[in-house]
């Protein structure tokens, strides 16, 4: 018994030991294929960072594309080395196989891809870049990076916010800063009695007198706006720069300015009025106030 265990044992040795000796070409091989597949993978970083150099891409895009050809190029030189292996495992099967897995992979990280494709979207068509004030639906701040996931806002409190890339892929982005001037509007009203163009002439001059307001770009404009229920309220518009410090800078100082005008030529900001009419005559008595 015991001679017949060695007997098979040591042919089973002898049988690995044969397919060993004979499988070590393809070893050989297959592993000279990876070799020159890191080789290829290093000339294609190379190549990659050169080029994005040149034309100044993003540093986030470049790591994109480097991330799909390093992938793309390890996949190839693996399915190659895994069919010199084993000449059973041909390329079609190999790609079937992983196909039914990337569907699988694809249902349970469907969020993840998302993210991730709508990334490289936004790396490629720069809608926004590093720096700029955005909003979208109830979110605003500063961009500060842009990943292949996610992209992160500084609000102007201070606190970070983490969106992912499909929300700012899927809703509309309103990029504040896409311009280095943007509109701002005031209203302001004077009194019904009031002469409305010495009014209008007045805050005009006022408005443009301020540093912060770019009038040689753009006009500034003051239109009547409307019967307000105690003035004739005023939209004043002008331009200046597009952060948000900008514009309360500049809004500060306008209406600063627009109110020491209105003072000194003694035009009335009214304060809300209110009338009250009755329709009998009311008696108006005093009372001795005086003791007996």
């Amino acid at each position: 018994m015991y001679t017949e265990v060695s007997e098979t044992l040591t042919a089973q040795i002898q049988r690995s030991f044969e397919t060993a000796v004979t499988a070590t070409p393809q070893v050989i091989a297959a592993g000279f294929v990876l070799l020159l597949t890191w080789l290829i993978v290093w000339l294609a970083t190379i190549g990659i960072r050169r080029l994005a150099s040149r034309l100044k891409l993003r540093r986030n895009l470049v790591d994109v594309l480097l991330l799909i050809g390093k992938t793309g190029i390890w996949l190839a030189g693996t399915l190659i080395a895994l069919t010199i292996v084993f000449p059973t495992i041909t390329p079609g099967r190999a790609l079937t196989t992983l196909g039914l897995g990337s569907v699988a992979i694809g249902f349970a990280f469907k969020d993840t891809f998302e993210n991730f494709l709508a990334g490289i979207l936004i790396l490629l068509r720069e809608p926004f870049r590093i720096g700029d004030f955005v909003s979208c639906e109830d979110i605003e701040g500063q961009i500060e990076e842009i990943t292949i996931r996610d992209t992160r806002l500084r609000r102007t409190d201070g606190q970070l916010v983490v969106v992912p890339n499909h929300a700012l892929f899927q809703n509309p982005v309103v990029v504040r800063t896409d311009r280095d001037l943007r509109r701002t509007t005031v209203i302001c009203g004077v009194a019904y009695g009031e002469d409305v163009d010495a009014a209008r002439a007045i805050i005009h001059d006022a408005v443009i007198a301020v540093d912060t307001v770019r009038d040689d770009v753009k006009d500034v404009q003051v239109f009547a706006h409307a019967f307000g229920a105690s003035s004739v309220d005023f939209e004043i518009t002008w331009w200046t720069g597009s952060r948000p410090i900008d514009i309360r800078k500049s809004r500060d100082q306008v209406i600063a300015a627009v109110k020491r005008a209105l003072d000194d030529a003694e035009i009335e900001i009214p304060f809300p009025y209110q009338t009250l009419t009755f329709k009998e005559p009311l008696p108006i008595t005093s009372a001795d106030t005086t003791a007996a």
